[in-house]
């Protein structure tokens, strides 16, 4: 068997931002880290849940929506994967990760896909804390740049 990528990286070198994890033909799969690792702050499940629909709105809803692939929660709970098509730069993904944080901290209302109908667990919801997490991460990503998101040596 071969070696997982994720597990090669060492994550006590990794903080909260936004990294390349890999590049597969057209698609990039960036980790977009909102917790740092082993650091005994993990996102709860309601959390998770929250930016699983509400970033998902944003991203598939935005202007590069038919190059979203996929948005979704790393099985650790420090952060999710959020995985493009190329035809996205680094500085518009960057600036979309950044609108959609921002949505989640002003977030006011029902959250979209939140109905028993639509969704497998409706009620394991935590919009707070999701907007907690969003403010933090926008304050990280404030500054961050195209050079930063390389993973640290």
């Amino acid at each position: 068997m071969g070696e997982v990528n994720s597990f090669c990286i060492d994550h006590d070198k990794l903080e909260k931002g936004v990294y390349i994890y890999r590049k597969d033909g057209d698609v990039i799969t960036y980790d977009v880290r909102m917790k740092k690792p082993n650091g005994g702050d993990y996102l709860s499940n309601g959390a998770i849940h929250t930016f699983e629909h509400l970033l998902s709105t944003v991203a598939r809803g935005s202007r590069f929506g038919d190059a979203v692939l996929y948005v979704g929660p790393m099985g650790c709970r420090t952060g999710f994967f959020f995985l493009l098509r190329d035809s996205v730069s680094r500085a518009d993904t960057l600036s979309l990760i950044r609108e959609a944080f921002a949505f989640v901290k002003n977030f006011e209302g029902t959250i979209p896909g939140s109905r028993r109908e639509e969704c497998g667990n409706y009620a394991e919801h935590d919009l707070s804390e999701a907007k907690a997490v969003a403010e933090d991460m926008l304050a990280v990503l404030a500054d961050w740049t195209e050079e930063k998101t390389a993973y640290p040596q």
